[in-house]
């Protein structure tokens, strides 16, 4: 006979392990959740490089030139000749459709004026509200202009050049290929990851407060609360961390995103990040004392800390409240270890100040986790009183309009659906954006080597520091010191301007500057490039007109320099701001994701409380129906505040019609929330939903194409993705809303989103009806 071990860390570990090996649910949310988002992320990030962006192309010229010019442009990698528009109102219409991304428009007399030396004007339209895709193509398409450009001009006699021109001669630090992918990747896997180890720590905690005992697992710990919460962690501490391990595996050995830096600190600090979030998550639980609204305390708190880590947006551009937010978020000082060892590879005593944060964290969340337990240790309240003192179901209403007033009923009597549905959406909204409103990079942190100390140069100086993107923060003598800065973050690009560069330029030669720009974080990174190309570019116009008037010998002498001008228009986003280009979407998913786990709660509720009969009697034709427009009813507050009241707060761009708009919402919101009857005809308890939604969230929203580009995603995947009314949702409602798109040009959208109204319509009823078939064969 095998003795039972004494009560104590190895007994409270050994219950643990066999409770998350026999329930299904906790073993899908620990493993199964985890792999399938990191399998999703891995495909959807496995496309390097960035092409067939499509494109409508404008010939108002329609001459020989332009027709070569057109050929040139559409033969340019990256991009892909959508149509030949006839005006710019139908290049107009296939960027508010989204049947393209960018825009080139010639213009009338291109051939004529290119022969002349008048300089004419190319005009490149891209879609900013779809930021990282329009910039990829305004990028790709300036490339192919600029050739096209030198393809057509024609020989021109050269003008006598008095000076050279400054090159900026850039070198990429930390990500010299700038790839994109692996930039987030490094990032969105541990972040996911961050998510699942909370949840899965609410649900181990708070399942002592619904399904098993609280009073049994403090007996096998002895009766000491350390104990414990220790015993109970260790098994989820050991799976997590073997999950960090694969996160490793796939970053740096699938795609190969080279390590820089000290592994061990990195290994540590990833240790730390699983305490920090295990207690957290056991925080949450210990608080509410309900595993439902332990699970959504978690989820609140963990969803939106992509955010604050200033993946996509940097802190340094944040507003205090998001940056004072960010500090007690772990993730926040991991993400900053991460990429300082594994990108950067800054010497370890650059780091000691986010990896002591990480570990102060750690320390907090977990002692706080303790001191919780121990206030409740004396009062071990009883499973079945816990169960009792649930209200008893409510009897199926009679009739249609009975039953969308008895669910509105429902969702307002349930805590955990009342703080998804009601009250998540208002959080969110306020929460949510507060790290993307700084909108714009402005005055990053720059060093500059001046070791030429020319009147030149000072010009140079001073330009930079006129750049709104650029901020000359140091002025050092030497390499080494200003590479010192750079490892402390104080500046995160250095510029050297040689010695002899005005000589150089005097003398007629290009004078070369290197702008050593820390790639870690690519939007600083475009920035900071950004700011130092334009104002090089402004000195060497003065250089070259000799500072004179437009017109006559200056126009002469820049159109040798460069035949045909090309502007860049940005569309519907024109500030290129963060917050404008991210949270009209991320709405969107919050609307889902809310809904989703609330319609699904609702049904576990009922078989918790009523058994299978309790959730059948929801799947009738009449009840699915009441109960979507009971769903759509309580989201209506929701609806006003995302898509009319938040944006014009926040000062995004507003001009979508209202009855195009909420007519498209409206079938959003019908079809997810019979996708969350569909799935809640299959879950026994109202915690399963939660646990099924929880971590894909972030999946999701790469999968849409605002933030990655639909054209990199393999056609699988986003095939797959179709499966939720988001993925088309997203797409319409940003189109009509922020871009001024009609109902019929986004029909495609909405046809696709009425279809699942449908779909998940007859998966709720025939799922209702297959469980009674079952009953009735059982019987």
């Amino acid at each position: 006979m095998t003795r039972m071990p004494a009560p104590g860390f190895l007994l409270v570990a050994t219950r643990e392990l066999r409770w998350i090996v026999r329930d299904r649910v906790a073993l899908f949310l620990i493993l199964g959740v985890p792999l399938i988002a990191f399998a999703i992320l891995s495909l959807t990030f496995s496309s390097a490089v960035i092409r067939g962006l499509d494109i409508v192309v404008v010939d108002a010229d329609r001459s020989p030139t332009s027709l070569a010019f057109v050929q040139t442009v559409a033969a340019a990698p990256g991009i892909t000749l959508h149509q030949r528009a006839d005006d710019l109102a139908a290049a107009m219409h296939a960027i508010r459709s989204g049947g393209a991304i960018a825009a080139v428009y010639i213009p009338e007399n291109f051939e004529r004026d290119l022969k002349a030396g008048r300089r004419p004007q190319i005009s490149i339209f891209y879609n900013t509200q779809f930021l990282t895709p329009g910039n990829s193509a305004a990028k790709a398409l300036q490339d192919a202009v600029r050739d096209a450009i030198a393809a057509v001009a024609p020989a021109r006699p050269e003008l006598p050049m008095t000076v050279g021109t400054l090159v900026v001669e850039p070198y990429v630090l930390t990500n010299p290929a700038l790839n994109y992918a692996q930039f987030l990747l490094r990032a969105v896997l541990p972040t996911v990851l961050h998510v699942i180890i909370g949840a899965a720590a609410a649900y181990s905690v708070g399942s002592e407060f619904s399904r098993r005992s609280l009073r049994a697992w403090l007996r096998c710990a002895g009766g000491s609360p350390l104990v414990a919460i220790a015993g109970k962690l260790a098994p989820l501490a050991a799976i997590f961390i073997g999950l960090m391990g694969l996160v490793a595996v796939i970053v740096h050995g699938a795609h190969g995103v080279p390590f820089r830096g000290d592994s061990m600190m990195v290994a540590v600090s990833a240790c730390l990040l699983l305490v920090a979030y295990l207690g957290l998550g056991s925080l949450m639980a210990l608080l509410a004392r309900d595993l439902p609204l332990g699970l959504s305390l978690t989820a609140i708190l963990c969803s939106p800390a992509f955010g604050y880590a200033g993946v996509g947006f940097p802190v340094v551009a944040m507003l205090p409240f998001a940056k004072g937010w960010g500090v007690i978020l772990p993730l926040r000082w991991y993400i900053e270890v991460l990429f300082d060892q594994g990108a950067r590879g800054v010497p370890v005593s650059a780091t000691a100040l986010p990896f002591a944060a990480l570990a102060g964290l750690a320390i907090l969340y977990a002692g706080l986790a303790w001191w919780r337990l121990s206030s409740l240790a004396g009062k071990l309240p009883r499973t079945a009183a816990a169960r009792a003192s649930m209200p008893p179901p409510r009897p199926q209403p009679r009739g249609f309009g009975a039953a969308i007033i008895g669910e509105i009923r429902s969702v307002l009597g349930n805590r955990g659906a009342l703080g998804l549905m009601v009250l998540a959406p208002i959080l969110y909204g306020v929460f949510y954006p507060q790290p993307y409103l700084g909108q714009t990079l402005r005055n990053l942190p720059l060093a500059v080597v001046d070791q030429d100390r020319s009147e030149l140069s000072r010009q140079l100086i001073m330009t930079l520091d006129a750049d709104a993107g650029v901020k000359v923060a140091l002025q050092a003598d030497t390499l080494t010191e200003a590479q010192a800065a750079l490892y402390d973050r104080k500046v995160f690009g250095i510029l050297e301007i040689p010695v002899g560069t005005a000589r150089d330029l005097l003398k007629g030669d290009p004078a070369r500057l290197p702008a050593y720009v820390d790639a870690a974080y690519l939007l600083i990174y475009r920035t900071l490039l950004q700011g130092i190309g334009e104002s090089v570019a402004a000195v060497n116009a003065g250089l070259a007109t000799h500072d004179a008037r437009a017109g006559g010998l200056a126009d002469s002498l820049m159109a040798v320099a460069s035949p045909a001008a090309i502007l860049p228009v940005p569309l519907f986003n024109p500030t290129g701001g963060y917050a404008s280009y991210i949270v009209p979407a991320a709405f969107i998913l919050i609307l889902q994701q809310t809904l989703l786990l609330g319609s699904a709660m609702l049904a576990g509720t009922a078989r918790e409380l009523g058994g299978r009969a309790a959730q059948t009697a929801r799947g009738s034709i009449g009840a699915v129906v009441a109960h979507g427009l009971a769903h759509l009813v309580i989201y209506l507050p929701a609806l006003l505040l995302y898509l009319v009241v938040l944006p014009r707060i926040y000062g995004f761009t507003a001009v979508g019609r209202l009855p195009d708009m909420f007519l498209f919402a409206a079938t959003f919101l019908l079809a997810t929330s019979f996708m969350g009857q569909a799935v809640g005809a299959w879950v026994k308890h109202r915690e399963t939903a939660v646990v099924l939604f929880i971590a894909t969230t972030l999946p999701q929203f790469f999968l849409v194409g605002v933030s990655w580009p639909v054209e990199a995603i393999p056609s699988a995947l986003r095939n797959a993705g179709l499966i939720f009314p988001s993925q088309r949702s997203i797409d319409g409602l940003v189109h009509i809303n922020q871009m001024g798109a009609t109902l019929s040009e986004v029909s495609h959208d909405w046809l696709a989103v009425l279809a699942l109204v449908l779909l998940y319509f007859l998966l709720a009823v025939l799922s209702t009806g297959l469980h009674r078939w079952r009953a009735t064969r059982a019987a």
